[in-house]
């Protein structure tokens, strides 16, 4: 009897010590190492964000096509103002004191319409003209209108900083732009401010070190290039035997060489 009920007590212990584990959040990655021989171990861990939550972070993300105006403004009341709402309260929001015929008929908003909504919610705004050189000593986030791809869009404009604009876009997330770029892409160079009153602000859309990163389009280009050697090389050699082919052909021409090129690339 006391073999069999030392033998349960064993069992036991060993399930428990076998499906015994620490609770860690989704997305954390545990490093378990022993050093040398002996019986210590050593364990960090440490949390992998997913590149969707770093594009999108402090940012809500745009439920629709059309709503783009209200994410924005829902960006800056929760990231900015500090309150706590959902895309969906603030669509209904701009629906009621909005002007909602209008807002049906071309399904999108107005800042005439996010004023109003805003002006409900008991904060002082404004929609203001401007130029870049404003922009630039703007120290409250703004929502500004742009014209990309042709659509037009708002976007929270974060803070202009060594010639580049930083945005927090509620379509594809964080991104930045050349003043020039931007200049282009602005819309009647308009811009909507939420200010928050006699509260503090959160700093939720100031630039953080992380929001500094960029990739030009030269960089892009040759990380493509490391990336994909074989077809860089590749092109190369058929380039270079094409030429050569040329010049040991005396019935060959730049222009045929040429229709070569372009056939084999397609």
């Amino acid at each position: 009897m006391l073999l069999v009920l030392a033998g349960s007590l064993l069992t036991f212990t060993i399930v428990q010590e076998a499906t015994e584990a620490d609770p860690f959040e989704p997305g954390t990655v545990v490093v378990e190492q022993r050093v040398d021989a002996s019986d210590i171990e050593l364990r960090w861990d440490t949390r992998i964000e997913p590149l969707v939550e770093q594009k999108f972070r402090n940012i809500v993300r745009q439920a629709y096509d059309y709503s783009c105006g209200s994410a924005a403004l829902t960006t800056v009341l929760n990231f900015y103002v500090g309150r706590s709402l959902t895309e969906r309260q603030v669509m209904e929001g701009l629906l009621h004191y909005g002007e909602s015929e209008r807002i049906v008929q071309r399904r999108a908003f107005s800042m005439l319409d996010m004023k109003r909504l805003v002006t409900a919610l008991g904060y002082p705004s404004g929609g203001f003209k401007a130029e870049i050189e404003d922009l630039m000593e703007l120290d409250h986030p703004a929502i500004v209108p742009i014209d990309h791809a042709g659509f037009k869009h708002f976007v929270v404009l974060r803070t202009i900083r060594d010639g580049r604009v930083y945005l927090a876009d509620p379509s594809v997330g964080n991104i930045s732009f050349t003043v020039a770029q931007f200049q282009e892409k602005w819309d009647d160079n308009v811009l909507f401010i939420v200010f928050p009153g006699s509260d503090k602000p959160l700093d939720n859309l100031e630039l953080k070190e992380e929001d500094l990163r960029f990739v030009d389009d030269q960089t892009m280009t040759l990380l493509a290039l490391e990336r994909i050697p074989r077809f860089h090389e590749a092109t190369e050699r058929r380039i270079q035997n094409l030429l050569e082919r040329q010049k040991n052909n005396p019935d060959g021409s730049v222009e045929n060489t040429r229709k070569q090129l372009h056939y084999r690339r397609h």
